[in-house]
């Protein structure tokens, strides 16, 4: 994804592993003329069943497919049609929508990640959309669950479990066992309610990883030292991961995509930071090493 503050934002592939690269031949657009898409946040790509297929989130909170492996976009207008969406306010980094989740069994099913909105789920491939935040905290405001408004900072589903899925929250950690008709908060454990990214083992869909971090106003990892969260049982408890991680002056921020894993059967599990470093561990969080 390129987002040019001048030319806009465009999504870009490779056929090569990265050899070259082509532009789609039409970039994800809004209808209206003064509805802009300003950023592209996600990519996601379509169930196995449907190869082709593609997925985008953007800015303003939007929702777009590809059909031809991305050489052209359509806006899935269902969401941006919810009735809530007059109400729906930004987060500090935008009304962006960045996390697609699909189910790997139900071509119908399929749910969204916005900040400062919350959860979203369709079980009519995207054409109709409900709230799925029961049970989320929204600290900041007066009422601290509401059906929308919460800041969801990044939300995911373990491989071949469709109905499990975390989400790291501006106000906790949550899984939900049921396609997220409810969530279960987790936090209990993890030193601060706020971070966000969120990873999963890819082999064990009860591990789960979290950098915490101190606060909405203190954005870098709690004491300046730097450490991965790890639950090996879906968050009833949870370790601290720091052998070979920087354990002082750290005053680093971990942004949402920056935590994810490989699938060889021991995990490498991989966190960038804000200062521009790499962190890998070959062993699913018990050993770090500096990759770059």
């Amino acid at each position: 994804v390129v987002n040019s503050p001048i030319w806009g934002p465009e999504i870009q592939r490779t056929r090569d592993y990265g050899a070259t690269w082509q532009g789609s031949v039409e970039s994800p657009k809004l209808r209206g003329d003064d509805d802009k898409v300003s950023r592209i946040w996600h990519v996601e790509p379509g169930r196995v069943s449907e190869p082709d297929v593609v997925y985008a989130g953007a800015e303003p909170a939007s929702l777009f497919k590809s059909e031809d492996g991305g050489d052209t976009w359509s806006h899935m207008s269902g969401l941006a049609e919810h009735p809530s969406r007059p109400e729906w306010q930004p987060g500090l980094g935008g009304l962006c929508l960045h996390s697609i989740v699909t189910d790997g069994s139900d071509v119908s099913k399929m749910m969204v990640g916005i900040s400062a909105v919350g959860a979203f789920g369709s079980m009519d491939g995207g054409q109709t959309w409900d709230t799925l935040n029961n049970g989320v905290r929204a600290d900041f405001f007066p009422d601290r669950y509401p059906e929308f408004g919460q800041c969801v900072h990044k939300m995911l589903s373990p491989t071949g479990m469709p109905d499990r899925l975390y989400q790291q929250n501006h106000c906790g950690v949550y899984r939900s066992d049921d396609s997220a008709e409810n969530w279960t908060d987790i936090s209990k454990g993890v030193p601060s309610r706020l971070g966000f990214p969120i990873a999963v083992h890819p082999h064990a869909p009860r591990t789960i990883y979290v950098v915490p971090e101190i606060g909405p106003e203190t954005r870098y990892v709690p004491n300046a030292c730097f450490a991965v969260y790890r639950s090996r049982n879906a968050g009833k408890s949870w370790r601290k991961l720091t052998r070979g991680l920087p354990g002082k002056h750290a005053y680093v921020h971990v942004f949402r995509d920056a935590m994810t894993t490989d699938s060889c059967e021991d995990a490498g599990i991989y966190v960038g930071t804000s200062g521009g470093e790499i962190f890998f561990s070959p062993d699913s969080g018990d050993h770090w090493e500096l990759l770059h």
